[in-house]
């Protein structure tokens, strides 16, 4: 039987490889991540950014962040937009660019009370799912915390960066300018300790691969998440 004269033709449907990365405050999770995404062409979810746009739309909006139906009823006019491109991107939230706003200090310190919302995380992680399924590269690294279990754990790469606490410290005491490391370090711990009541991101679970940087620099940081990627995919090169 010969096909209809107008059959409808479907283009094949593209399944970029998914690389979760997980990890506690300053494992390095963002800078390795973006590095290994340029490195292989693939593209770079950032998902704290989300909660950190968030965090910021709430207080923008005049609500009081410890108040969780109230930040529950922020999420429908919550207009948020980010890139792919690990070379740069924008966050937007409506017409308002918010990429550096979302990283000040004041910022930083109200993102746990926003992020431990139950709401607030199934409408993102959503967000999350929508943008591995958009994704045009041949991949996509996608870190922040909980996206080896919660948000991606059907994902071919699955690590959890990590290194000792005196490293995590240091590394993000680097970063800032004329922050004591004394309250970098307290910021850190307590950053942790208010996730940590929301998701585990200190220990690998069953299929995770673990990627300690306590002993690394940045570029063998690098090299070894691109060597698991390659052990556990088709990735050459």
């Amino acid at each position: 039987m010969n096909a209809p004269e107008h059959a409808q033709v479907h283009a094949p449907v593209h399944h970029p490889l998914v690389v979760a990365v997980d990890g506690p405050a300053g494992s390095g999770k963002s800078s390795v991540s973006k590095a290994v995404a340029r490195e292989l062409g693939f593209g770079f979810l950032d998902t704290g950014a989300a909660y950190r746009a968030f965090a910021w739309h709430v207080e923008a909006s005049g609500i009081d962040t410890d108040d969780e139906a109230s930040v529950t009823a922020c999420l429908p006019s919550f207009d948020y937009r980010i890139g792919t491109d690990p070379a740069g991107y924008a966050v937007h939230v409506g017409s308002t660019d918010v990429t550096l706003a979302i990283r000040e200090p004041h910022i930083s310190s109200i993102v746990s009370r926003v992020a431990r919302v139950p709401a607030v995380r199934h409408h993102l992680i959503e967000v999350f799912r929508a943008h591995i399924a958009d994704e045009r590269r041949p991949g996509i690294v996608v870190e922040g915390r909980d996206i080896t279990t919660v948000v991606a754990p059907d994902a071919a790469v699955r690590i959890l960066l990590t290194a000792s606490e005196e490293v995590r410290i240091a590394r993000r005491s680097a970063e800032l300018v004329d922050v004591p490391e004394s309250m970098t370090g307290e910021q850190l711990r307590r950053r942790d300790e208010a996730d940590s009541k929301v998701v585990d991101f200190m220990n690998a679970a069953d299929g995770v691969t673990t990627v300690d940087s306590t002993e690394l620099d940045f570029d063998g940081t690098v090299a070894a998440v691109i060597g698991v990627i390659r052990s556990l995919s088709a990735v050459t090169g």
